[in-house]
């Protein structure tokens, strides 16, 4: 029998009936994708692909305490499934006791599809995609700049079975459309992207008109050095300052002193004020055109993510309400230790209570200062101030008296987000938007732009 002929929940059960452990847990992963790329103007490949994975956590019971063992694998077979569950046991056997046991959920009702066939994308979720694409294309041609970029759409469906009862299942659809235009010479470059869950949200027409704007800002070129200047970020770039401070807001490394979320003499820094505008950044898995699954999936252990918090479910959470710290990323194991109430991570994030103003408006309202395109090259340099470096990309712009003016130099940056939300002036309308450097991990954000006074251009970067 074929992996593709046995449904995921039969092969969550038999895993299950096979388990030998005192506790168990098993996700089965179905993966379908469907792709378009293209380059100068026309389509250069396109594809679909299906593949499934499965988890199996073994939870063994000893006298110092309780162990575990994961093991995962791919183009699982039903022949598969007995070494895969004993070398989980194995592994559990192996193992000391697990610092983040704790009982396997229970009582969270069942799925009422978890029994149905997964959900799978195909080409024709580009049905109305492709043609307004290749319109695009002829505009493009017909004004002397070039097309390139890629179009993904992925589905999982993920089943999740325990030993202690749980059936649940999750199906997360996740489009990503990047578009990067540029003048035939190449010297010329500009860049938009677009999240979406199906498709039917994006014009890739209204992108190519964006960037055909951008380059033409781009004709006339002006030298900066490095220095801080008022600066608008657009959404994609808060997104990717905002989720790498998400990663890195560890309840537990927070109080044991090892963050920008420590307080000084111990504790954490919940309940003081980051921002002076009224700024709530929060997830929610009912966030509508973000959805993302309403319970824990671990596929491993490490840092805020624990295998025995599989099925948690996972509700509204607010990280910053009204600019003041509220909570900080536990597992049920970590909330113990810090007291902290337990709140995983959520797969979304959002950042509200900006002004209704577009990006176009706030430039409208702008003396002198430079408008970014995005971010990319992220990195840490201080966990304790959260100080992050990373390059602009694919347009840095003048603004001068409410009017873009012209395209300056890419510059190296070193600046900490909690930093950023305490010194930004003016927050705009929150929109979807996708993260550029995290757009691989991370896609399902609502953000708006920000205006720093005072954003720290560290150096002059020589690229595009």
């Amino acid at each position: 029998m074929s992996a593709r002929s046995t449904k995921p929940h039969e092969i969550v059960e038999r895993a299950l009936e096979l388990s030998r452990a005192d506790g168990c847990v098993v996700i089965a992963d179905e993966h379908s994708t469907a792709n378009l790329r293209w380059a100068g103007n026309a389509l250069t490949t396109n594809g679909v692909t299906r593949g499934r994975s499965l988890t199996v956590v073994a939870t063994v019971d000893g006298k110092e305490g309780t162990a575990s063992g994961v093991v995962s694998r791919s183009a699982v077979t039903p022949e598969d499934l007995e070494p895969l569950v004993r070398a989980a046991e194995a592994a559990a056997r192996g193992a000391g006791p697990a610092e983040d046991a704790q009982p396997l959920v229970t009582g969270v009702p069942e799925a009422p599809d978890f029994t149905d066939a997964p959900a799978e994308t195909s080409s024709a979720v580009f049905a109305d995609f492709a043609p307004a694409l290749g319109e695009a294309f002829a505009r493009a041609r017909a004004g002397g700049r070039e097309l390139y970029g890629f179009a993904n759409h992925e589905l999982v469906s993920t089943y999740v079975g325990t030993s202690t009862g749980l059936r649940l299942r999750h199906d997360q659809p996740n489009g990503t459309l990047e578009l990067n235009a540029k003048s035939p010479d190449r010297t010329r470059s500009a860049w938009a992207g677009r999240s979406t869950r199906d498709f039917k949200d994006v014009d890739p027409g209204a992108l190519d008109a964006e960037l055909a704007v951008r380059l033409g800002w781009a004709e006339r070129r002006v030298e900066l050095p490095a220095g801080r200047y008022e600066t608008l970020l657009p959404p994609t770039a808060v997104a990717d300052l905002l989720i790498y401070q998400l990663w890195s807001a560890s309840g537990r490394d927070a109080a044991e002193g090892r963050t920008v979320f420590s307080k000084p003499g111990g504790g954490t820094r919940i309940g003081e004020r980051l921002s002076e505008l009224p700024l709530t950044l929060r997830s929610d898995p009912n966030e509508p055109g973000l959805e993302s699954a309403p319970f824990v999936v671990a596929h491993s252990s490490g840092g805020d993510q624990s295998v025995f918090d599989n099925g948690l479910p996972v509700g509204s959470t607010e990280w910053v309400a009204g600019g003041e710290l509220r909570n900080l990323t536990t597992t049920r194991h970590t909330a113990g230790l810090t007291g902290l109430p337990v709140a995983p991570a959520g797969g979304n994030l959002i950042l509200d209570g900006g002004a209704d103003r577009s990006l176009e408006e706030m430039v409208a309202g702008t003396g002198r200062g430079l408008l970014l395109t995005c971010l990319w090259y992220i990195r840490e340099v201080d966990p304790a101030t959260l100080l992050l470096t990373g390059l602009t990309r694919d347009g840095v712009y003048l603004v001068e008296n409410g009017q873009v003016t012209g395209q300056v130099n890419n510059f190296r940056f070193n600046e900490s987000p909690v930093d950023l939300l305490g010194r930004a002036t003016e927050a705009g309308r929150t929109e979807k938007t996708l993260p550029r450097e995290w757009g691989d991990w991370f896609t399902r954000a609502a953000m708006p732009a920000l205006r720093v006074p005072d954003f720290n251009m560290s150096s002059v970067s020589q690229g595009v």
